[in-house]
């Protein structure tokens, strides 16, 4: 008898998977870690986001729209060993019916286009945003998952009615619905009793480069006032920029570092003297920070969609040796491991307990072992591998009627 785990591998392998998701470039996401693994036994055709809203004025839109406009010039591109990645020509007018329409057309034709010429035959279409459902349903597959790491309808700058009944028709159609965290998996199940909770994993190797005494401090951060707290990833509206100011003020002759793109208006934080907003700096150095860092923050506001998130950063801080001070998430409280404050006073006195307990330790590293990647990857094989039997199955009890 063929095990489990082998029987999933040999289910996924040799088949082609388009994807479709946020775009390429950037730090790695939680997409690009499984689709990257999955690349191994699979040729991905990975699509660049297709926009969750209308585009503003603000430079950081326009330098997107110029970004993208290139990688559409550039058509497909082979990115890594069996990723091929398009950006495909559409209009950033996300819940314009006539838009859709035009889009529709425009991406058939594209993604027709790039299939002959990758010779996809009925992938394992894989939609990681509800804005790929018009395109995602439409296509001839042999399985349509659904994998869900965000309540994206919650997010400020959504057209939060359309992204809903997107995200609904998209959720009803999937053979397969994946979610990162156990107040999506309820909601999500809702609408679709197929579906799943897998939840995120970790690049332990990369992280754990924090705790090799050879890997470097960068030089904008070896200067700094001790202790160093410090966050790393996209400083938005989901921050509690109060809460770090509160900090700060706490603690004068401290350093608080924020690492990351900035979406929101920090200017009072930005003129707090121990307070250093450092902007986006590369993933392969993200270790070198988290090595000074003395404890690493999570501090997210609580509302619907930070209740339904599962922060990447968490298990990349433990995997560091890091303590972390986090807000009252759901997906924290259920790891472990953390200091969890469920008000403002409480998280300062957490932060001082982090302070006494010392900075990185290879024993926080071991608490996140078992949540590789490769490892929450195996268990998503398992869960294709009963769909595309029971598509198999359907399909077999079809054909005797």
């Amino acid at each position: 008898m063929v095990a489990p785990a082998a029987a999933a591998a040999a289910a996924l392998r040799n088949e082609d998977i388009l994807c479709f998701s946020n775009d390429w470039q950037g730090d790695p996401l939680s997409k690009m870690h499984i689709m990257r693994i999955l690349a191994r036994d699979n040729r991905v055709l990975w699509v660049n986001s297709l926009g969750n809203r209308a585009p503003t004025a603000s430079r950081y839109d326009a330098a997107r729209i110029v970004k993208k406009l290139r990688s559409v010039a550039e058509g497909i591109r082979e990115v890594e060993r069996n990723v091929f990645v398009l950006t495909p020509l559409a209009l950033p007018i996300f819940g314009s019916r006539a838009a859709g329409r035009l889009n529709r057309a425009l991406l058939t034709l594209q993604l027709g286009h790039a299939m002959r010429a990758l010779g996809f035959q009925q992938p394992i279409v894989w939609a990681f945003l509800p804005s790929a459902e018009w395109a995602a349903t439409g296509l001839d597959r042999k399985l349509l998952v659904y994998h869900c790491v965000d309540e994206f309808s919650a997010f400020p700058d959504a057209p939060r009615r359309a992204i809903a009944e997107a995200e609904e028709r998209l959720a009803r159609a999937a053979d397969l619905v994946i979610t990162s965290s156990e107040p999506l998996l309820h909601s999500k199940r809702q609408l679709n009793p197929r579906t799943v909770l897998v939840r995120h994993g970790v690049d332990l190797a990369h992280f754990a480069r924090a705790l090799d005494p050879s890997t470097p401090i960068p030089a904008d951060v070896a200067g700094l006032p001790r202790p160093i707290f410090g966050f790393f990833g996209l400083v938005a509206q989901w921050i509690d920029l109060g809460l770090i100011s509160k900090l700060a003020a706490s603690h004068p002759t401290s350093s608080v570092v924020l690492l990351g793109a900035v979406r929101t208006n920090v200017e009072e934080l930005a003129r707090l003297p121990n307070v250093y907003l450092l902007g986006r700096r590369p993933y392969e150095d993200l270790p070198g920070y988290c090595k000074v860092f003395d404890v690493a923050l999570v501090p997210f506001r609580i509302d619907r969609l930070t209740f339904n998130a599962s922060p990447l950063k968490v298990r990349e801080y433990l995997a560091a040796g890091l303590p972390v001070v986090s807000t009252q998430l759901p997906e924290v409280e259920h790891l472990g491991g953390c200091l969890v404050a469920a008000n403002e006073t409480e998280f300062l006195q957490k932060v001082d307990q982090a302070l006494a307990d010392g900075g990185c330790k290879p024993e926080r590293a071991k608490s996140v072992r078992s949540e590789a990647w490769v490892v929450k990857v195996e268990e998503i094989r398992q869960h294709v591998a009963r769909a595309l039997c029971s598509q198999s199955l359907a399909r077999c009890e079809r054909g005797r009627r």
